[in-house]
């Protein structure tokens, strides 16, 4: 395995060439990596470190149908249909629950440590914990650190393989069409941060796997690499994309000032965990029989409602009446975050606040991961598969991204040796533009961009709120494109100018959408549509 981060060495290569170029490096794109590896050359551009992305802070865990004596793959599919609100696709979601379980077999091959437990006879099985939305105990874990496990050694398993190239600290910049055929992609541009320089990428086939963009918001889960840049350049080189609408809140993401950005895994409702007013009083029974349980659309909005209604910056996540022993074994990394600054979750209720989490809507793809243009493909949150609908029922997404990955995979090697080798790309053109002088440009627009679709554009809307947003950011888009013109390219312009196109898209998909389904909720068509459809948007 080839592994580029010298500044010295990439000066000298402003063109590589390979036969897949995988952007992205969390569970979707090393995945797909890992599974051509042993039949092409594929190299993976990672934004920053290779370990850093939203897998990495994945807290839940898997969902895959391993106790066939009380659960099965239907009972899956119902459960996903139920949590997306009406919207999924009824065949994206089974191909999806059908293909779990051996990928998660995969996984395991692969070196994934999830937890283990001995059943009632000695005998040894995988511990099973159960998520909001979920019937049944189905959701395989490493403790309460999942998504470490994964990406940890998905990315050993990379750094091993003599026919993976990595790209470390490269930012992708848009997709290189083909001369003659707009519709085919040839490449990509990539800013080299290290070096400062923009290269070329040539590949047979290009994949997205840049994850969703929910740093869009003021408050969010995510790292700071979740700016929606597959979303954004695959826009711009013409692919649909739909359901942007739907950004997933997640209700439990902890309130300190020193810990942001830090979330409390679902699973912690999932063994008992209460939501309590201020004053310790429950709430959840009062907005959905199911409780704790319900979806992550309805607990978010609940406590979005109690926050607004009693003038409170949070609400509790109370498991402080389970077993001390149990509550370490289980969720011992949030035991440790929160202790380290003074809350002992086994006596303390934990202040939780929601925050934008996960992008449900993306780059439309087939079962394959095909996209509208020719050797272009999307895998992960930065797709829109048809298995998430109105809201991603919990531990569904990593599960995509594996699933989806080894499905793109089989398609490219059926395809690999009848493509030809792309043509030599077109050099980056910098004979116009100067260095700026005027950062503080980039970060101003960065903050209004975040407040106001915090403001606008969250948990609930109104079409004034959503009127308003488009016209801010529309405003933004003419600065930011007179900026891009004009000035070298940064890794900051970069992530905000395609945070600003994302987050147009979202306004405009909210605005099409004239009910209240899942995590779309709007004051001015609180019901639902009897013939709801997804939003798509075409460039």
């Amino acid at each position: 395995m080839k592994r580029i981060e010298k500044a010295k060495i990439m000066k000298q290569i402003k063109h590589h060439h390979t036969d897949v170029v995988v952007i992205g490096s969390g569970a979707a794109g090393l995945s797909l990596a890992l599974s051509l590896a042993n039949h092409c050359h594929v190299t993976v551009v990672s934004k920053g470190a290779l370990k850093e992305g939203s897998t990495l802070y994945a807290q839940g865990g898997i969902a895959a149908v391993f106790d066939k004596k009380n659960d099965s793959i239907e009972s899956h599919v119902d459960d996903t249909l139920a949590a997306g609100a009406g919207l999924c696709d009824r065949e994206a979601v089974h191909y999806t629950a059908s293909n779990a379980k051996n990928c998660l077999k995969w996984l395991i091959e692969q070196g994934v440590p999830f937890d283990m437990e001995f059943d009632s006879k000695g005998k040894e099985r995988f511990h099973l914990t159960r998520e909001g939305g979920h019937s049944h105990r189905r959701i395989l874990h490493t403790a309460d650190a999942t998504g470490k496990a994964v990406q940890t050694t998905l990315v050993s398993q990379v750094l091993s393989h003599a026919n993976i190239t990595v790209c470390e600290q490269f930012n992708a910049i848009d997709l290189i069409p083909n001369k003659n055929n707009k519709k085919q992609i040839d490449g990509i541009y990539v800013y080299n941060r290290i070096a400062e320089q923009v290269e070329t990428i040539s590949a047979k086939f290009v994949a997205l796997a840049t994850g969703g963009a929910s740093k869009v918001y003021l408050y969010t889960s995510n790292p700071d690499v979740s700016s929606g840049d597959g979303i954004a350049m695959a826009w711009r080189a013409g692919c649909r994309v739909a359901n942007m609408e739907f950004n997933q809140f997640h209700p439990t993401s902890l309130y300190h000032p020193e810990l942001q950005n830090f979330l409390i895994t679902e699973a912690m409702r999932g063994e008992g965990a209460l939501l309590k007013r201020p004053d310790g009083t429950r709430f959840m029974p009062d907005f959905d029989e199911r409780e704790e349980l319900a979806p992550r659309d309805v607990v978010a909005r609940a406590i979005d409602y109690e926050m607004k209604r009693l003038g409170a910056n949070c609400v509790y996540l109370d498991i402080s009446h389970k077993d001390k022993d149990f509550i370490i074994e289980h969720f011992p990394t949030i035991y440790a975050k929160c202790l380290s600054v003074g809350l002992d979750i086994t006596k303390d209720a934990i202040p939780v606040v929601p925050a934008a989490h996960y992008t449900c809507g993306g780059v439309i793809t087939d079962f394959n991961g095909s996209t509208d243009l020719s050797n272009l493909y999307a895998v992960g949150e930065v797709a829109y598969t048809g298995l998430h609908g109105a809201n991603r029922m919990a531990s569904n997404s990593l599960l995509e991204c594996i699933v989806f990955a080894h499905a793109a995979a089989k398609d490219i090697l059926l395809k690999l040796n009848t493509m030809p080798a792309p043509p030599m790309l077109p050099e980056w053109d910098e004979s116009r533009v100067s260095n700026s002088d005027e950062e503080v440009v980039i970060t101003h627009n960065w903050h209004e961009l975040r407040l106001f679709m915090w403001d606008y554009v969250g948990i609930v809307r109104s079409t004034k709120r959503l009127e308003r947003a488009l016209r801010r950011v529309e405003l933004l888009n003419q600065e930011i494109h007179e900026y891009y013109a004009n000035f070298r390219v940064s890794n900051n312009l970069l992530e905000l100018r395609n945070l600003v196109q994302v987050a147009e898209l979202i306004i405009r998909s909210a605005l099409e959408r004239k009910e209240s389904r899942g995590l779309h909720y709007t004051l001015d068509y609180p019901d639902q549509s009897s013939n709801p459809e997804p939003t798509i948007l075409t460039p």
